[in-house]
């Protein structure tokens, strides 16, 4: 009776993980990832295409190679060994043998270095560029910056939607969306057959800027400047993420590049620049509590809430934000200071990248939240004041 009850258990357990699979099933993300993919992204660009031929290439001149070497190799072993008679060759040298492993791998390689090189050459070749864009890497997210080109002046962050953060600290439970922790608030938006030259850095520690679609992959390292480009040759979304290990929220540092055609870019351009001059603000402005706290409480939801929590409570080794005593401090440098450059090698990352306007917003939001009633108002102009120390 017990054998049959353990056996009915295991047959309920196997079935709860297949109704378990069968609920997270996702299909292909078109620009993305693809269910049980074997080969390469499918290419969008031509660098990308070059990459996919000498992929193929190479490995078919490889695994032609592996069979012949061991099909000589077997056949030698099976046909001339001793139990059959045969007595081995008597010869040390052989010059024609000599000249014909040298210069028959000789030819081989180069016939494979010459396609290479030729498209690791192009890769590099930034030159020319219709559009420029600085990729900037932070813990954990994208800052772009558009420095040339049609567009330029243009900046903003790129960071993972909140809904998916959350959808992945409450386990991924249910159906989860084709692009699972690869949509942001921010897409990095480019025209179709442009050149688009990708320059990369790094504000914290060292990440990297990949998306496989279009055949890139650039470390982004803190105090260095790097570049690469690509001209995509599709309209559409594509997706890559930070390919270097970079800290604990390594996996939320998602790379979304939308492709518009060129009328449609143009379009995009027009009000991102709308926008952008909507938001600019005076850092000498004197702001009131409640307009202050309104604007760092979205603040808060699109950089702090994934870590702290909307209550505030923290999680683990982050710690609270509700009661605590550098929030409930009147000193308010303390808190800024902390934003501006982090604190405990990275553990909280640095906010610089944030305005003065929205530094001021969030602090004065955290310390008037919750049971945080501290009444205190920390003005952007005491910001600017502490960024340049």
């Amino acid at each position: 009776m017990k054998s049959i009850s353990n056996k009915l258990a295991s047959l309920l357990l196997t079935a709860g993980a297949l109704l378990g699979s069968a609920a997270h099933a996702v299909s292909d993300l078109p620009g993305g990832p693809a269910v049980r993919q074997l080969n390469l992204a499918p290419p969008a660009t031509r660098i990308a295409e070059e990459q996919h031929f000498l992929h193929w290439m190479m490995l078919i001149i490889c695994t032609v190679i592996f069979v012949a070497v061991f099909s000589v190799m077997f056949y030698s072993i099976l046909k001339h060994r001793k139990s059959l008679g045969y007595k081995p060759a008597t010869f040390h040298e052989s010059v024609t043998v000599e000249i014909l492993w040298t210069v028959a791998p000789f030819i081989i390689v180069i016939l494979m270095a010459l396609p290479a090189t030729k498209v690791l050459v192009a890769q590099k070749d930034t030159t020319n560029a219709d559009l420029t864009v600085k990729a900037t890497g932070y813990q954990w997210k994208w800052g772009y910056d558009y420095i040339k080109g049609e567009g330029e002046g243009l900046a903003f962050i790129s960071t993972l939607d909140a809904s998916h953060r959350a959808m992945s600290d409450n386990g991924a439970k249910g159906d989860v969306p084709d692009n699972y922790l690869l949509k942001v608030d921010n897409p990095l938006v480019v025209p179709v057959n442009k050149k688009v030259r990708v320059i990369t850095t790094a504000n914290d520690v060292i990440h990297a800027f990949m998306v496989p679609a279009f055949g890139i992959k650039q470390d982004a390292i803190p105090g260095f400047v790097r570049d690469t480009w690509f001209r995509a040759e599709k309209t559409g979304d594509f997706y890559g993420q930070c390919a270097e290990l970079c800290g604990k929220e390594h996996a939320y540092m998602p790379i979304h590049v939308k492709v518009l055609s060129a009328e449609d870019y143009s379009a995009w351009v027009a009000a991102e620049k709308k926008k952008a001059a909507a938001k600019a603000d005076d850092p000498s402005k004197v702001w009131a509590l409640d307009d202050l706290s309104k604007r760092g409480e979205k603040v808060y939801a699109a950089n702090c809430a994934a870590c702290h929590q909307a209550n505030g409570k923290g999680a683990g080794p982050i710690k609270a934000l509700d009661g605590s005593s550098l929030v409930l401090d009147a000193d308010h440098a303390r808190q800024v200071n902390v934003l501006l450059n982090g604190l405990n090698n990275g553990a909280m990352p640095a906010w610089k990248q944030l305005s003065d306007t929205d530094i001021a917003a969030v602090v004065t939001y955290t310390k008037n939240n919750w049971s945080n009633k501290t009444g205190q108002v920390v003005q952007p102009a005491q910001v600017l004041a502490l960024r340049g120390k």
